[in-house]
This record gives structure tokens, sequence and C-alpha cells, in this order.
């Protein structure tokens, strides 16, 4: 009897000591550096963002956060990285729009469901952008010409299935158009796209109004609608989708912060705040202002919906315009 009372004492002790060292392990984290990883390539606009928001981070941890750019296989190499590390708060990532999409289309069996929500801290929408000297004034205009005309006009600003393809596509579905009106020309992102427009190339380009930002200032196009349930502040004269057609179509490029499935829930309440004191600053602010680029916060449940959201949504246009599997 004795001899079982010790041994169930031994085992409470070592329970109490192994809690007692993880939860000073939490207490001290980070011990290390933290990696942040993104599936972009550098000097691009997520590049951009994660290595100014781990700036921010490093300040608030207290220790190095290095951002290391894992690219490849559109955004799926980079997006397995964040979700397949250690859950130990070490290694955390910017995951981007593409998540919502990579799946539907049996590029990875990656979704939003793959990673621990940390915060959303991004959205660029939809703008949709003419020529300068396009005859279509309004979006109204836009839609009787597409539906009058089906295959005439040509639409680009990023590959097949891109964030851009499907902001047009869904559109057009909501619009009672059929996205199969407006053929699309694959490119390699927005600013081929855009230029193809000014010279003449296709008629319409989908993308966000930061990518557009320079040939809207240099008056070689126009922007004739956002789709977003508010104004952009870099372009507070451009309606809204709705505001022009009635359409409730909203959808736009996004960035976020999240870790791998089962981070433990003190590492990621300290991540979670570390990123809200960089989103909250001036300096974020000015940054992405500077950049035009648009601002979204979303803590880790509301990123959650917001992703889901955006998932089911990606899933409806990608299967309209057939490339869905």
């Amino acid at each position: 009897m004795r001899s079982s009372s010790f041994i169930r004492f031994t085992k409470v002790l070592l329970l109490g000591l192994g809690l007692s060292a993880s939860l000073t392990a939490f207490a001290q984290y980070p011990n290390r550096p933290v990696t942040l990883v993104v599936p972009w390539g550098a000097g691009g606009g997520t590049d951009a963002v994660a290595r100014f928001i781990g700036s921010l981070m490093e300040k608030d941890l207290g220790q190095p956060v290095n951002v290391v750019n894992r690219t490849g296989g559109s955004g799926v190499v980079g997006h397995s990285a964040i979700a397949s590390a250690a859950p130990d708060g070490y290694t955390i990532g910017m995951i981007t729009v593409e998540i919502t999409m990579m799946h539907h289309q049996k590029l990875t069996e990656l979704d939003p469901t793959s990673y621990t929500p940390i915060a959303l801290v991004n959205l660029d929408p939809a703008g949709f952008q003419v020529r300068a000297d396009s005859p279509y004034k309004t979006m109204s205009d836009v839609f009787a010409a597409v539906k009058a005309n089906p295959g005439k006009f040509k639409a680009s600003g990023t590959g097949q299935g891109g964030i851009w393809h499907l902001a047009l596509a869904g559109m057009l579905s909501d619009a009672k158009i059929d996205p199969a009106s407006v053929p699309w020309v694959p490119s390699n992102g927005a600013a081929p796209g855009l230029q193809d427009l000014a010279a003449g190339g296709v008629e319409f380009v989908p993308c966000s109004l930061p990518e557009a930002r320079s040939l809207i200032e240099a008056g070689k196009v126009r922007s004739l609608a956002v789709m977003d349930e508010r104004r952009a502040a870099l372009f507070p004269n451009v309606p809204t989708l709705k505001e022009a057609t009635g359409s409730g179509w909203a959808t736009g490029a996004w960035r976020g912060i999240a870790g791998p499935k089962g981070l433990p829930k003190e590492i990621h309440a300290r991540l979670e705040a570390s990123v809200k004191k960089a989103y909250d600053s001036s300096e974020y602010k000015d940054f992405m202002a500077m950049r035009g680029f648009g601002t979204l916060w979303g803590n880790s449940e509301e990123f959650a919906r917001f992703m889901a959201k955006g998932d089911t949504d990606m899933k409806a246009v990608m299967t309209a315009v057939g490339i869905a599997k």
C-alpha cells in the first residue's frame, strides 16, 4: 500500500514538474530567432509587407524575426513549409489568398484549416480598369457591352485561375453574365497585363488599385469600380461595385500571419498580440499608405471566418469557370 502511494505521489510530482517546465517555456517564449516564411519572391508586395511586420515584431518579441522566401509551385512550396513546421512558434508565415484557391485545383491538399490563424493584416480589393480613352465610362456601360458582344472583349492581369481572373469571373457571374463572355489572356501578373491594356492588347484589367496606381496617375488607365464594401482610401473617387451596379460581389488579394496547426495557446496569444501591436503602429500605417496597400485587421477568430468565406466563394467561382477539379 505504501509502495502504491509512493508511485502515485511520484507520478503527480513528475506531472507537476512537467507542467511547470512547460509553463516556464511559454513564459520565456521566444528565446531564440523566429522564422517568418513568405511563399512568394523577394521584392514583391507580400515580401515587403512581411519584412516590415517582421521588423516591428522583432522589436516587440526581443528576438530576430528572419524572413525566408520559399517560392515555387504557385505558392504551394511556401504554404507547405508553414503548415508542416513544428508547432512551437518558431516558424510562422504570411499566407495569402491563394490558400483558398490552390486546393480546388488539386495543386495541394492544404486549405485554410491547415493552419493556426494569427491575424489578417491586409486586403487589396480588386479594381476594374479600362484604358483612359475607353468609350466605357461606367461599369454599367461595360456590362451592357459585354452582354451585347460576348467574346469580343479580352481581359488580363494574372495567370489562368489567378485571383484577378477569378475576381472578373465572380463579378460577371454575380451579374448573371457568362464568365466566358470575356476571354482571359494569361499574364505574369498585373504589371504586364496593365501594359497590354495601355497598348490596346486587351480591354479590361481587374487588379488591385495599388498595382494600377502608376498608370492611373499617369492618365493612361481609368478605374471604374472597386470590388469592396467601401471605397479605397487611395482613390476615393472610384465607386464600389455595389454603388456602380448594385452587385455585392467583393474580393481581393489578402495577406495574414499564421502558424502550423496545434500552436500552443500561450504562444498563439503572444504572437497575435505582437502582430496587433505592429498593425496598430503609426509606422505600419505610414508604410502601407505610402505603398498604397489596404489595411484590414482580423484577429485569429475573425481571420478564420474570413478565410472560410473566401474559400467558399473561390470554389463557386472556380467551378463556374471550369477550373475546379
